[in-house]
């Protein structure tokens, strides 16, 4: 009875407010400087991310300091994602891989079959180290992204990535992604559709 009395309640406030209360009044304004360190997106085709650059070598030692202890001397190992190779269960060039996934079944999947190189730098710079997210700075993020490009086969040992060379990389898992119709457009350089001929 008191459930269905708030509701009501509830109900005749949300119909007889104003027009301009659109908001509840809770929380507080955010200031551009503060809005800036939570819009971090990083999109399929570069946008959003931010200057610095970082090389393979670099990678290499901050790899083994933050990630090894997780994912591998070489990235295959676990028990956290694989983060070289392709998915799967059975692999020619890693033989032990069926016993490794038994025992942690993650490892069926690998980072290096992602559709974009972007998402790599996004998810890493979001939430690596699993215990410290958000903890690396942006050359760092740059130089492990470098360094499990190399792990996959992708880079030469002496790349280096920025914001123009890492949306450049080609993945092997891109022939598999499904994209909406507006990545579709922008990857063949045309506009994307009108509001009106979305309606049609």
């Amino acid at each position: 009875m008191v459930k269905t009395l708030v509701l009501i309640l509830l109900a005749l406030w949300t119909v007889t407010g104003r027009a301009d209360d659109v908001t509840p009044g809770l929380g507080q304004p955010l200031s551009l400087d503060t809005l800036s360190l939570y819009a971090i997106t990083v999109f399929p085709d570069g946008r959003g991310l931010p200057a610095g650059q970082g090389s393979v070598a670099e990678g290499r030692v901050l790899y083994h300091q933050q990630c090894a202890f997780c994912h591998g001397n070489t990235g295959v190992e676990g028990p956290a994602a694989r983060l070289a190779g392709q998915d799967g269960l059975i692999s020619l060039r890693d033989p032990l891989r069926p016993l490794r996934i038994r025992k942690y079944p993650i490892l069926v999947l690998s980072v290096g079959m992602w559709p974009h190189a972007t998402t790599l730098f996004d998810y890493t710079r979001r939430a690596m180290p699993h215990y410290a997210p958000k903890s690396l700075s942006d050359d760092e993020v740059y130089a492990l992204a470098a360094y499990l490009l190399h792990l996959n086969g992708l880079l030469d040992k002496t790349a280096t990535m920025n914001a123009e060379s890492l949306p450049q990389v080609v993945m092997p898992g891109r022939q598999r992604a499904v994209m909406g119709e507006a990545w579709q457009l922008a990857e063949r350089g045309l506009p994307p559709p009108s509001a009106a001929q979305q309606g049609e």
